[in-house]
């Protein structure tokens, strides 16, 4: 028992030193080091209104990029936006290149078997789209052989639809605008997306439509390392807060359950 003891008292020596070698002097945790850096470093992909997106003056915004705004605001340390393809997010992070992920993120079983989400901060509804002329009228429709479905790489859509319509043939696209214009110019018979980017989407293209029914329904939250506890904690508890003063629900509300932003920022 002593040996065992003592075992266990060696390497939680050994993983606190660890920890230090890897934060700067005087810094405890990574909510200590973003305070004294002034800084919260912050990965994003902004390639997807309504969450994430570049809107008409160049400005990065969108309901997960006001989230950190206010994040930050909150915090009184400057944010510092980087931008990466939706593949290149976790990497990135793991990398050390930001504190963070900030985007529309399932934390699916992979996912969390190497990262730390945050609570959900939101649910979407993963829905299919498909050409006004394609005689189709349910996401089921999709589901025949010889039928191509456009998802995001990497992405839970992609998954969506091999567990969904394992009939299709699923083609990749690095972003959902990508998928979108593939589906509108007639490559592809059908894409996968959330709600809000459906919207979006059969609003800037005229020939597609949004299919009856939802195929999913998933959290989303904000992805840290597997070594930010106490970063994963303040996430958790600043979703709280904004949860019980409404401050959530009004970016909620504007951001995706109404089109009101698109006339601010399209």
């Amino acid at each position: 028992m002593r040996n065992i003891l003592k075992a266990a008292i060696g390497a939680v020596a050994m993983a606190a030193m660890a920890l230090g070698a890897t934060a700067p002097a005087g810094a405890e945790t990574e909510m200590d080091e973003i305070l004294q850096r002034g800084e919260l470093r912050v990965g994003v992909q902004t390639q997807g209104a309504p969450v994430s997106f570049i809107n008409k003056n160049g400005e990065r915004t969108g309901l997960a990029i006001e989230i950190v705004k206010m994040m930050a605001d909150d915090l009184g340390v400057k944010l510092v936006l980087q931008d990466y393809d939706w593949k290149g997010l976790i990497p990135a992070l793991l990398g050390g290149k930001f504190d963070f992920i900030a985007a529309d993120m399932t934390p699916t079983p992979q996912r969390t078997a190497q990262l730390l989400f945050s609570r959900p901060f939101f649910y979407q509804e993963t829905v299919a789209m498909t050409a006004k002329d394609s005689g189709r009228t349910s996401w089921q429709d999709l589901n025949k052989d010889g039928v191509n479905v456009g998802g995001v790489q990497g992405g839970t859509y992609v998954t969506a639809i091999k567990e969904f319509l394992p009939a299709a043939t699923v083609k990749e696209f690095a972003s959902g605008p990508a998928s979108a214009q593939a589906l509108a110019a007639g490559r592809v018979d059908g894409a996968l997306t959330d709600l809000g980017n459906a919207r979006s989407y059969v609003g800037e293209y005229d020939n597609l439509m949004i299919l009856d029914g939802v195929i999913t329904r998933e959290p989303l939250a904000f992805a840290t390392r597997a070594e930010n506890g106490h970063l994963k904690f303040w996430m958790d508890n600043y979703f709280e807060l904004i949860s019980a003063n409404g401050k959530l629900d009004r970016l909620v509300e504007y951001w995706w359950s109404s089109r009101a932003w698109e006339a601010d920022h399209k």
